[in-house]
Formats: C-alpha cells, structure tokens, sequence
C-alpha cells in the first residue's frame, strides 16, 4: 500500500545556497512514488540524502536516534527545503521514521550510557540496603530492573551485538506495519547477508502495508521485486532499470574479471 503519492517544489525563486544549490534538488518538479518500496540512487552529493531528509522533515517523521527530533541541528538547513515541499498523501500515516546509520550509532551508544546508569545504580541499591529485608531491597531495586526489562523487550539493549548486528534488531524490533519509512543508507553496517536477510523484512513488512523510500549504493538492495529506482545523476531526477544502473554494471563487471581493474590501479 502506498501512504505518499507524490512531492513537488513549490518555488520558482530558489535561493543559491545549499541545499537548493544541488542541481538535482534545484531541477527537481514533481517525483511520483507508484511502488510500496523506492530507491534513491546516485553519486556521493547527487542530492538523494538531502532530499530524503527534506521529505522526511516536510512529512513530519519521527528521526529515529535522535534526541531531539524536533530541532536537530544537522537538519536546520534542511526544514528551509521542506516547507517548499509539497507533499501528495493516498493516506497519511504517523507510523514510520526516518533513520541515517550515524544517528543510530549516536542512539546505540547513548543506550549504552543508559544502562550502565542503571546497572550502576542497582549496585547502589544493593550497597544502601545490604543490612535490610529482601522485600525493602527488591522494592528499591524494582523502578531500575523494569527499566532494563523495557529496554530488552522492545530490541532496545545493543551491548552485546555488534554494529551490524545491532542495527538488524533495531529494524526488527522498530518495523510495524502501515508506516511510511525513510532510510538513508541502511546497508552502511550490513554485510551482504545480512542486507539479503534486509529484503526479506522489507518484503514482510510490504505485505503489512508499509512503504519505503531508500537512498543506497548497495545493487543488492536495489534488487527487490518491482522497486522503482530514481538516478539523482539524471536531470531531471529519472526512473532507471535495475540492469542499467552504474551500480549494478560496474559491480557486475567487476566480479566478472577483478583482475582487469585491480591491474590499473
């Protein structure tokens, strides 16, 4: 099911500076999305992630690892673009977020702090109440031990996994369906099976209704089923078939015969 049907810019009278100074932004018209799953593509500065963060800001998504969605710095320039957004919904939705991998490793290790906190102040308890009754001393454990059982249950505790493998459970732990999801990047921690254990997810929560809109460099995210994929290296921004893409060529090319390139470096 789509939630976002289209976006459009609403201004003829750009500013110069950045972001309306990346020419995929400044050449950008209307950008329909007609698939449950799309994916921004191009070189490093095309736009695709500026323009993800404009949607995300203009659609009002919660940015997940942030600690203060509503004024995150790294986004001030960003919320000039959106309010030149026009948004086109089939049905809005409030599910979802939008999520780039630095800010989920700012997340993971402010959580890290949280339950050292924590485990820090149990010991305290345990210390204060040593010479009184269990019931006094679990009582004063108690607030503590249900934040750290919180914490577990929803996917929240990341102390033993590593980076790969703690942003594999935040996504499964954080995907519902009816959400609308911007993720930039999101093969960054991921190893190549796990982006395939990635589409997988992606496909199930498809089936309950969510859509996404990706912006990667990784050709085997780029593969799923009936995704339409827009090249920011086009102008205007274009639809472009998996097996035309640079990405998929070149990687394809690559592996075919490694020794052809690795000879003219």
């Amino acid at each position: 099911m789509l939630h976002l049907k289209s976006i459009n810019l609403q201004s003829a009278n750009l500013p110069e500076r950045y972001p309306f100074s990346i020419p995929a932004v400044r050449a950008l018209q209307t950008l329909d999305f007609t698939a449950p799953v799309t994916f921004f593509v191009g070189e490093n500065g095309s736009g695709k992630s500026t323009l993800l963060e404009g949607i995300a800001v203009a659609a009002g998504s919660i940015v997940a690892g942030s600690s203060d969605s509503d004024h995150d710095a790294t986004l001030k320039s960003i919320r000039e673009l959106a309010k030149v957004l026009k948004l086109a919904w089939l049905k809005k939705t409030r599910k979802g977020f939008f999520l780039r991998a630095e800010d989920f490793f700012g997340y993971a290790r402010r959580l890290s702090h949280i339950r050292e906190g924590l485990e820090a102040d149990l010991a305290a308890v345990d210390e204060e109440y040593k010479d009184r009754s269990k019931m006094a001393r679990d009582l004063a454990r108690m607030p503590f031990m249900h934040e750290l059982h919180e914490m577990q249950r929803y996917g929240r505790d990341f102390n033993d996994y590593s980076h790969g493998e703690s942003f594999f459970a935040f996504f499964k732990s954080r995907f519902v369906g009816e959400g609308l999801y911007l993720l930039d990047e999101p093969e960054a921690p991921l190893s190549p099976l796990r982006q395939l254990a990635f589409l997988s997810m992606l496909k199930e929560m498809v089936s309950l209704n969510a859509q996404f809109i990706i912006a990667t460099h990784s050709p085997i995210l780029m593969a799923f089923p009936d995704a339409v994929i827009y090249n920011f290296d086009e102008r205007p921004i274009q639809a472009v078939a998996y097996d035309a893409l640079e990405h998929v060529t070149l990687t394809r090319a690559f592996l075919n015969n490694p020794q052809q390139f690795l000879k003219e470096l």
